[in-house]
């Protein structure tokens, strides 16, 4: 039996590793056990976890616990291991003589245990000459101390992480990102994490800083709270940056419990630090991260130079007129005149936008705009054909799929269009786009950074076509690029208002609209033959769903058509209970039937599932939903791991085990995830609980989301604040930046220049970069009428 006081231990030689994932390092092997202080009586034992270099016949001491895992039996769940040494000449000699240092051979390997005895690695490790005797060569010999201070690194930097309280994940991430200088970072600077290293916030650092015995008021603690309320107000708001003196009041809260009289003047210290080092950027009062900024202002760079270089075009008019009416004839079609400007805009600008709401005929312009400019430059509309150059994409797979379908060209995500991984490697990704025309929809759904990568590729001559839903809710990371470039009014754009796609019966399209411009009549409440509403509260939104799920069902639809939004995941009408109820009534667990658990989440054969990452080598994406039609348990592979296999519109990925945080279940998304689709039916719950996301934008994104049935769940006051609140827009300053980039003078408006009475100018608190690398702050900027004797009361 293991003594309770001492850490589980397993001491033996690595037989197989069955399995190993190189991007979190982690590990499933056997090992042939010489000695345990546990009560395991077999001779071997599967050990998972996450490890740097393991070899197989090499020994290892591994400490961590024994778990009973409900599919593959017990197995050691490892939280720290090292190389066992080898003791005695016999086995250093062994050892020195193995794979891992070819060219040794068994006689230089006696030569060194002969001349540095059997402590010889903890001398070469400290004493980088200690092998010159043996003459190898200065190559040779670095490489021998390199392997050997490598895995002695790695060992000790995956073992002192996990005493610091790092779990397996991230240690090997944090380990990643360091390498051999791990241990030596992050106790010269722990809240460097903070700031490096996905997954480790500031609270995390916080604990690791006072074990190292930083105190409150350290200068790092105070720059890793800056980073860390910078970051969480900007994916809080949307915004592309944060007001200074919000950001030091609300770093002064989290600084709070050990503060000290000085701690506002060490707070502009530690911004001033990070402004200096280019970690934080600070402009007329308002902070942004470095790279944010430069985010934008590479935008409007990149928007200037494909205006510059666009040599224009000398189509005649009758030319012009002559290819429109052809391509009305190929289409079907007659546009009208806001339709048939955004077609002549489009082709003979660099940059043009095309906004509309749903109805209003964007496909329509798309495919005409493709077919005419393939025509008018005499160019084949073949993606097969080497004089094609046309790219059409979109941000997620779904709405790439329906792009596609409706011009019967390839559309593609914007990942996959730019060779994009959806890892953090994407941040220093340069890609080039080869295409004369790109056209991108669903714009209202990209973010400044994505967007950044993507108008950099673009190469001077192309022309640009982006379309969208400008009144959406905006993208999900921050920014809004669209709405941003139709409000500076220095592209040409159309906005299309009049509705072309609508059903005689259909009254959907029309509420949307309504919904858009704030139009609250009973109307939206009657039941109509394509939409209804049923009046409850939020605890009796499950068993309504319920029924209502059931009924459809009984009425021949397709669960994959039925889509139930909601727009927050917690409580009873939130997306977690919901998916939950819905699972239990379409696809209930019966005997016999395969079932495996990921949490308290279960996943059964027929489940729909939704993608939340971007894995373009299996071209899944963000957003997609698909269904699973395989489930392969851990005994039923040569991989020893839980899979499974789902399946998105034909395309078929099994994902291990460890994958399983990619997915979650479907019946029920956020209606930010399904922007850029379509569905059959939709059910919409909105209860008075969710109060503080009831906005116009989103209401209207769910509603623009049915293409045939919509049902409305919840509380009518519930609705009815959704359509009154209209969403204030994002703070960004990427209009700013095109305007001094294209070098528009925005002039001021009759009120600014009126001469007004002469008054004591009022004190200006705002921040500057200058006042900030001079020192000319006012230590409590922003917090005037705040004593030491508030920070008492509210602890």
């Amino acid at each position: 039996m293991t003594d309770s006081n001492e850490t589980p231990y397993f001491l033996g030689t690595v037989k197989a590793i069955f399995f190993e994932n190189p991007e979190n390092l982690y590990k499933i092997f056997t090992i042939k056990i010489k000695k345990t202080n546990t009560d395991w009586d077999a001779k071997d034992i599967v050990v998972t976890g996450s490890f740097g270099e393991i070899s197989e016949e090499e020994e290892y001491r591994f400490e961590g616990r024994i778990i009973d895992h409900p599919k593959y039996g017990k197995q050691f769940q490892a939280t720290s291991y090292q190389r066992s040494r080898p003791n005695g000449r016999k086995e250093l000699i062994n050892f020195f003589s193995s794979e891992e240092f070819p060219g040794i051979g068994k006689k230089k390997a006696e030569k060194i245990v002969d001349e540095l005895g059997e402590d010889a690695i903890d001398k070469i490790i400290k004493d980088p000459h200690a092998l010159d005797f043996l003459k190898l060569g200065a190559q040779k010999t670095q490489q021998i101390i390199e392997q050997i201070s490598s895995n002695h690194q790695t060992e000790q930097a995956l073992y002192q992480l996990n005493n610091y309280g790092f779990g397996p994940t991230l240690s090997a991430r944090i380990y990643q990102k360091y390498g051999v200088q791990t241990l030596e970072k992050i106790q010269d600077d722990p809240y460097q994490l903070v700031l490096d290293v996905k997954g480790v916030g500031f609270k995390r650092a916080d604990e690791l800083a006072r074990r190292l015995g930083i105190t409150g008021d350290d200068p790092r603690r105070i720059k890793g709270a800056l980073i860390q309320m910078t970051s969480s107000m900007i994916n809080e708001t949307g915004d592309t940056y944060v007001d200074g003196q919000d950001l030091i009041r609300r770093v002064m809260g989290v600084l709070r419990s050990n503060s000290t009289d000085d701690l506002s003047q060490k707070l502009v210290a530690g911004l001033r630090d990070l402004v200096k080092n280019g970690v934080l950027l600070v402009e007329d009062g308002n902070v942004y991260q470095k790279d944010m900024s430069d985010s934008e202002w590479s935008i409007a760079q990149s928007l200037k130079m494909i205006t510059d270089t666009f040599k224009g075009v000398s189509w005649k008019e009758r030319e012009m007129k002559k290819e429109l009416k052809k391509i009305e004839k190929q289409f079907k079609v007659k546009y009208d005149d806001s339709q048939e400007k955004a077609i002549r805009q489009s082709l003979t600008h660099p940059i043009f936008l095309l906004t509309g709401g749903p109805g209003t005929g964007k496909t329509t312009i798309i495919n005409a705009i493709v077919a005419a400019y393939a025509e008018l430059n005499d160019m084949p509309l073949d993606p097969n054909s080497d004089d094609y150059a046309i790219a059409l994409a979109a941000p997620t797979g779904r709405a790439a799929k329906h792009m596609g379908e409706a011009t019967g060209l390839p559309a593609m995500t914007i990942h996959r269009l730019l060779g994009l991984t959806g890892t953090e490697d994407d941040e220093y990704a340069e890609p080039s786009l080869d295409c004369k025309l790109l056209i991108i929809d669903e714009m209202s759904m990209v973010d400044t950074k994505l967007f950044k990568v993507l108008i950099s590729a673009v190469q001077p001559g192309t022309q640009i076509v982006l379309v969208g839903d400008r009144d959406q809710l905006p993208s999900v990371g921050p920014g809004q690029i669209f709405a941003d470039l139709i409000n500076s009014d220095v592209f040409p754009t159309t906005i299309l208002k009049n509705i072309h796609r609508q059903d005689e019966d259909s009254t959907i399209i029309q509420l949307a609209h309504d919904i858009n411009e704030g139009i609250i009549v009973d109307g939206i409440f009657q039941n109509k033959a394509d939409r209804s509403f049923i009046n409850c509260d939020s605890r009796n939104v499950p068993n309504v769903l319920s029924q209502i799920i059931a009924k459809s069902a009984e009425r021949g639809f397709d669960i994959a058509d039925v889509q139930v939004l909601a727009p927050m995941y917690r409580g009873q009408a939130g997306i977690d209970n919901l998916n939950f109820v819905i699972q239990n009534v379409v696809n209930p667990m019966k005997p016999k039937r395969k079932e495996v658990s990921m949490g308290n989440v279960k996943y059964r054969i027929n489940d729909k599932v939704v993608y939340l990452v971007n894995t373009p080598e299996d071209n899944v994406f963000n957003g997609e939903i698909g269904k699973i039609v395989g489930i392969i348990l851990a005994k039923e592979n040569t991989d020893h791991v839980d899979q499974l296999v789902i399946d998105f519109d034909g395309n078929e990925v099994t994902l291990d085990r460890k994958d399983w945080t990619n997915i979650s279940l479907a019946y029920c998304t956020s209606i930010h995830k399904s922007q850029g689709s379509e569905f059959e039916m939709v059910i919409l719950p909105l209860v008075n609980e969710e109060s503080r996301m009831l906005r116009r934008n989103l209401l209207y994104t769910a509603v623009t989301r049915a293409k045939r049935l919509l049902i409305m769940v919840g509380d009518r006051s519930a609705f009815e604040r959704s359509i009154k609140d209209q969403s204030s827009e994002r703070q960004t300053t990427l209009k700013q930046r095109i305007f001094t980039t294209f070098k528009i003078k925005v002039e001021e408006t009759s009120d600014q220049s009126e001469e007004k009475p002469e008054q004591q100018a009022p004190i200006d608190y705002h921040l500057t970069m200058d006042m900030i690398m001079n020192n000319a702050i006012n230590p409590m900027i922003g917090m005037e009428n705040v004593t030491p004797k508030d920070f008492l009361e509210k602890k």
